[in-house]
């Protein structure tokens, strides 16, 4: 007879209720259901009735890494590299700017070396949040675009620094950065490969993913395995998942944009189930008895700088003031990455458990309060657009 787990039973039962009343508690407050999860989590973990249990952290990661699958698939890589060389140079200097920000702060304030880090850090999965609140716009395409070159920037030199604080300037961090440096090139080359081979037999597409009738959900099939082999060969390398299901996305939008449902097969069972679970494992992850108000001030102060920054880079870009702040926050909300690197810098005694609590609710500000500030400018667009 198969033992009961009591704590298993009480994620269970917790989980469903949280994911079931999160959209009518968002709808009547008009608040963005990520935030309400993330809220509720919070609330959960601190009246003790959400447990902490490994099959919940596994559903949480498996959730965030399958939020980055979905975002991945928001970009096309032949609509990439066929945009102007201006784009480039305007997003290439909007990145290049925010390291140069952050550190002209870090020098300026007296902060930890690991802020050099945390200020340009951007990741593009909860953009994908807001375009399901707020709808596709052009603003926001472009800030996907350039957060498609600042998170793999930020992937990238977190696998480094990561890798300096686990093994230090040796051979192993040396091999580290190496291996990851192999798998963007590989990534390189298969897309070379595959391009040639679907000019050449253009009838595999078909084939792999149907975009006809499909019985069989060979798409979904394809996709998920994908998916997971990309994960299984990351973590044998020890290299960060992120980047595996990331590129996996990108992978099936680039080759396979004749099949137009895909993402509607996929998205029902990320935005229903999994990364409704990552929110509120997030939220679950502040202790609130932890919070102070010098905790909550040296938050609201990265965020409103981590914020700044990026609208002051932003002028590399043409768009009006309003736009612009919308820009600036869409890539304000690094949250998994900062969590990460925060997590990685206590455990190597680089930061204490002060920084750590303020960095981890540093993640969470910028999420509520990107979220919030981008509702309540839609809304406000909205409101003036019926006046006239």
């Amino acid at each position: 007879m198969m033992h009961c787990d009591s704590e298993l039973v009480q994620l269970i039962i917790t989980l469903a209720f949280l994911i079931v009343t999160a959209p009518f508690i968002a709808s009547f407050l008009k608040l963005p259901i990520s935030l309400i999860e993330m809220v509720l989590g919070a609330v959960a973990m601190g009246i003790g009735i959400l447990p902490r249990h490994i099959i919940f952290e596994a559903l949480a990661e498996f959730g965030f890494l399958y939020l980055m699958l979905l975002a991945g698939m928001e970009v096309n890589l032949k609509d990439l590299l066929n945009l102007p060389r201006s784009f480039y140079v305007r997003g290439g200097l909007f990145i290049l700017l925010l390291y140069l920000f952050g550190f002209i702060l870090v020098q300026l304030i007296g902060l930890s070396f690991i802020f050099y880090i945390v200020f340009p850090l951007i990741s593009i999965g909860l953009m994908l949040s807001i375009q399901q609140e707020l709808g596709r716009h052009e603003w926001l395409s472009i800030a996907l675009r350039v957060g498609v070159l600042g998170e793999l920037l930020s992937i990238v030199v977190f696998t480094g620094i990561s890798g300096y604080f686990q093994y230090g300037l040796g051979e192993r961090l040396f091999t580290t950065v190496i291996a990851l440096i192999g798998i963007l090139i590989a990534f390189w080359v298969l897309f070379q490969i595959m391009r040639s081979l679907f000019w050449w037999f253009p009838i595999l597409k078909d084939k792999l993913m149907p975009g006809g009738v499909d019985r069989y959900y060979q798409d979904v099939r394809l996709t998920i395995a994908l998916f997971f082999l990309m994960i299984v060969g990351l973590m044998v390398l020890h290299l960060d998942l992120v980047l595996g299901a990331f590129l996996v996305g990108i992978f099936i939008k680039t080759f396979f944009t004749h099949n137009h449902k895909l993402e509607e097969k996929l998205s029902p069972f990320g935005f229903g189930v999994m990364i409704p679970i990552f929110f509120i494992h997030v939220g679950s992850t502040l202790n609130l008895s932890l919070l102070s108000l010098k905790v909550v001030k040296d938050s609201v102060i990265i965020l409103g700088l981590t914020i700044l920054i990026r609208y002051v880079s932003s002028f590399c870009f043409k768009m009006p003031r309003l736009t612009r702040l919308k820009f600036a926050l869409s890539l304000s909300m690094p949250l998994t990455l900062l969590i990460a690197t925060a997590t990685v810098a206590r455990n190597n005694g680089f930061i204490g458990d002060y920084w750590y609590n303020v960095l981890v609710t540093t993640a969470l500000f910028e999420v509520v309060v990107a979220m919030i500030v981008l509702k309540l400018l839609q809304f406000r667009k909205k409101s003036f657009q019926k006046r006239r």
